[in-house]
């Protein structure tokens, strides 16, 4: 499953990264109407900076993921759920199917 915060962070850098080159190349004269001060570059920083955080901890915190029938605790959970009704099939019976394939 993807994480949201790869593509959110993917986004961001691109856009930050073509709005970071964009207020660099542009001539000092655009920025008269903004007293001067270079919004696109700015911004751009902010962007990118923001894009590759998120790429970095969406990709940290992947890795750390793991399906529920790892875990002793996470059976344990998929059991009740089962019990109660919210799991449509028996987690071991699936679990079981999964290890013959």
């Amino acid at each position: 499953m993807l994480d949201i915060r790869l593509p959110i962070g993917g986004l961001f850098t691109v856009l930050g990264a073509l709005l970071t080159v964009w207020g660099a190349i542009e001539p000092a004269s655009t920025y008269a109407n903004s007293l001067g001060y270079n919004v696109n570059l700015s911004w751009g920083i902010i962007l990118l900076i923001f894009g590759l955080l998120m790429l970095f901890f969406g990709r940290r915190g992947t890795s750390r993921a793991r399906l529920a029938q790892d875990t002793a605790q996470g059976r344990a959970i998929e059991e009740i759920e089962y019990r109660t009704g919210e799991e449509s099939t028996n987690p071991v019976v699936r679990d079981e199917q999964r290890h013959r394939e």
